[in-house]
C-alpha cells in the first residue's frame, strides 16, 4: 500500500466514531463567553415527517478560523413551536468537537408531521440566532402546496448574495441548493486582469474549513439558512474544479487524501444526518449523498450525487482530466458502460421511480440534463458537446430516461444547475428526433442561474436555444435563483433574477414563468 495511502487511512480511522460520540461525549461546560461563538450562524436541513437536522459551528472569528479551543464544548439546543420559546417541545446538549471543527448536528427527533418550529442553540451566556425550520408531512398526506427555492454557484468574490436575502424574504417551505456551495480557490489573481488565474487553491482540511467560514459568514446566507430547512448536494467546486471520482483535473497523485479533507469540511458546515456518513475506518473516504425526501404523497425528491461514483470524463485533453468540448471524433463519450451516477445509485434511483406514490417526482441533481450541442447538428455524427456534463454520459442519460418510461413515476421534473444559465428544456430519450414522431417528452427540466458565478455571454445561451430545439429558454445575463410552487394540479417554475450582482441590496425580478400540469410534462411559458 503506497505511504500516502495508509496516511490517509490511518487519519480516516481517527476520525470513524466522532459523529457517534457528539451525542454522548461529556464536553466542557463554560458559564460564560468572552467572544459571541456563533459567527456562522445556524442552519436546518434534510426533514423527515418527525425530525430534523439542527446545526452550527462553534467560531468565534470566521475571517481567523484558526482560534478555536482545542477541547471539547458542550453546546445546548432548544426547539420550539413558537418563536419566543414559550412552548418548549424538545431540548438537550451536544458536544462540539475539535477533531469536526466545534460543528454540531443535533437530529431532533419525536416531533409532529407539516408543523413549523423554531430552535436555537446556546453555549455559556451566549444564545445563537433563532432558525425557523420545518417538517415533512406525514406519509399519507396530500398538501395543498409546496414551494420551495433551488440556487447553486455562489462563488464568493464574484458579487454579493442579494438571491439570499430575496429567498429568505419570500420564506419558503423548503430550500434546495444543488451544488457549489463554496468555490475551492479564489480570489482570481489581480496581477492579471486581462487573463486572471485562478490562486490559493484549498488543498488541507484547514483550507476547506476557512472557505466555508468565509462563506458561511455571509448574513444574507445565514439568513436563507435561517428562513427555512435545507435539502444539499454537492458538485465539483466542494472539493476541485471538474473533479470525477478519485481524479482531479490536475492528475494530483495526492487527491484521495485532498477529496477526503473536502468531503469532511462539507460534513461540518452542512445540515446533513449522521446516517450520511459510511461506517468504517474510511469514514470521510467516500460520503453518501444522494437520497429520498418525501413531502408527504405531494412530492418526492429524489437527490443525486454526479461526481462521486462517474466515469473519467471522455477524451480529456493531453496530460490533464476533467472536462474537454469534443466532436464525433471522441468515441469513447458514447460507450455503453459508461456512468454519470455508479450502479448502484443509478439502481437506487430506478428503484426510486418504481416506489414513489408522490403527484411529482423531483430530480434535483447537478447540471443540465438536456442535450446541449454547442454547433448545429445537421446529420447524425454532427455536433460539439463539453464532457463535464450529461452530455459527456449519454448513454448513462437514455438509461435514466428509459428508467422513467419503465416506472413511470408521476410528473417527473429535472431541477439543475452548474451552467449559470437559466434553462428550460423537454427532456426525451433521443434529443434529435422531433417528440411528434415516437419520441415522447419523458420530463420536463428547470435548470437554475448562479448566485453569483459568472457565465457566458447571452448571444451563447440564445445560440444553444437555436441548436437545441427541445431548449425552449436560455438566459445567461442574470444571477440569482429558482421558486418553484407545486401542487396537485401543476407546478409553476419562476425564474428570479437580481438587478445588480454586484449590490447586496440589489432588486429582483421574474426573467420568465413556466407551469407543467399533471399528466403533461414539457415546458409551457406562462408570462
Amino acid at each position: 500500500m503506497p505511504p500516502q495511502r495508509r496516511i490517509f487511512l490511518a487519519q480516516s480511522a481517527r476520525l470513524m466514531s466522532l459523529a457517534a460520540w457528539t451525542a454522548a461525549f461529556p464536553g466542557t461546560t463554560i458559564a460564560r463567553t468572552v467572544s459571541y461563538p456563533f459567527s456562522l450562524g445556524v442552519a436546518s436541513g434534510s426533514p423527515r415527517p418527525d425530525s430534523v437536522v439542527l446545526w452550527t459551528r462553534i467560531l468565534s472569528g470566521p475571517l481567523e478560523p484558526e482560534q478555536a479551543a482545542p477541547n471539547a464544548l458542550t453546546v445546548r439546543w432548544e426547539i420550539a413551536e413558537d418563536d419566543a420559546f414559550k412552548r418548549i417541545t424538545t431540548k438537550g446538549n451536544a458536544a462540539a468537537l475539535p477533531e469536526l471543527a466545534h460543528s454540531v448536528h443535533v437530529d431532533a427527533t419525536g416531533l409532529r408531521p407539516d408543523r413549523w418550529y423554531w430552535y436555537r442553540f446556546m453555549l455559556g451566556d451566549a444564545v445563537s440566532p433563532i432558525g425557523r425550520t420545518r417538517t415533512a408531512p406525514a406519509p399519507d398526506a396530500l398538501p395543498a402546496s409546496l414551494r420551495f427555492a433551488f440556487a447553486s454557484c455562489q462563488h464568493w468574490e464574484f458579487g454579493e448574495y442579494a438571491a439570499h436575502r430575496h429567498i429568505a424574504a419570500a420564506a419558503p417551505d423548503l430550500v434546495a441548493f444543488l451544488g457549489d456551495y463554496i468555490y475551492e480557490w479564489g480570489p482570481y489573481d489581480q496581477a492579471h486582469p486581462a487573463a486572471p488565474r485562478r490562486s490559493n487553491d484549498s488543498i488541507t482540511l484547514a483550507d476547506y474549513r476557512a472557505r466555508y467560514a468565509q462563506y458561511k459568514s455571509d448574513p444574507h446566507l445565514q439568513a436563507a439558512h435561517h428562513a427555512a430547512p435545507w435539502i444539499v448536494t454537492w458538485d465539483d467546486h466542494e472539493v476541485a474544479n471538474d473533479y470525477g471520482n478519485d481524479h482531479d483535473d490536475r492528475l494530483d497523485p495526492n487527491f484521495l487524501t485532498r477529496r477526503a479533507a473536502a468531503y469532511q469540511a462539507f460534513y461540518e458546515h452542512m445540515p446533513v444526518r449522521l446516517s450520511a456518513l459510511p461506517p468504517g475506518p474510511n469514514r470521510f473516504a467516500a460520503l453518501r449523498m444522494y437520497e429520498r425526501y418525501d413531502w408527504g404523497q405531494l412530492a418526492r425528491f429524489h437527490v443525486l450525487d454526479t461526481r462521486q461514483y462517474r466515469s473519467y470524463q471522455a477524451c480529456p485533453k493531453n496530460g490533464r482530466g476533467g472536462s474537454n468540448s469534443v466532436t464525433s471524433s471522441c468515441g469513447e463519450r458514447l460507450l455503453p458502460e459508461r456512468t454519470l451516477l455508479g450502479q448502484q445509485q443509478e439502481a437506487w434511483l430506478a428503484n426510486g421511480f418504481a416506489s414513489s406514490p408522490a403527484k411529482w417526482n423531483i430530480l434535483a441533481q447537478q447540471t443540465l440534463m438536456a442535450q446541449a450541442t454547442q454547433t448545429p447538428i445537421l446529420q447524425p455524427g454532427d455536433g460539439r458537446f463539453w464532457t463535464d456534463g450529461w452530455d459527456g454520459y449519454p448513454a448513462a442519460r437514455t438509461r435514466l430516461l428509459d428508467d422513467l418510461a419503465r416506472h413511470r413515476p408521476a410528473n417527473p421534473v429535472v431541477i439543475s444547475g452548474d451552467v449559470h444559465t437559466f434553462y428550460a428544456a423537454d427532456l426525451k430519450r433521443d434529443f434529435n428526433r422531433a417528440a411528434s414522431s415516437g419520441n415522447p417528452v419523458a420530463a420536463t427540466e428547470f435548470c437554475g442561474t448562479s448566485v453569483t458565478s459568472n457565465s457566458g455571454p447571452q448571444s451563447r445561451a440564445d445560440r444553444y436555444v437555436e441548436q437545441n430545439p427541445h431548449i425552449k429558454y436560455g438566459r445567461s445575463d442574470h444571477r440569482g435563483f429558482v421558486m418553484m410552487e407545486v401542487t396537485p394540479g401543476k407546478t409553476i417554475a419562476h425564474f428570479q433574477g437580481v438587478d445588480d450582482v454586484t449590490k447586496a441590496g440589489s432588486g429582483l425580478s421574474t426573467m420568465a414563468r413556466f407551469a407543467v400540469a399533471d399528466g403533461q410534462p414539457g415546458v409551457v411559458r406562462t408570462d
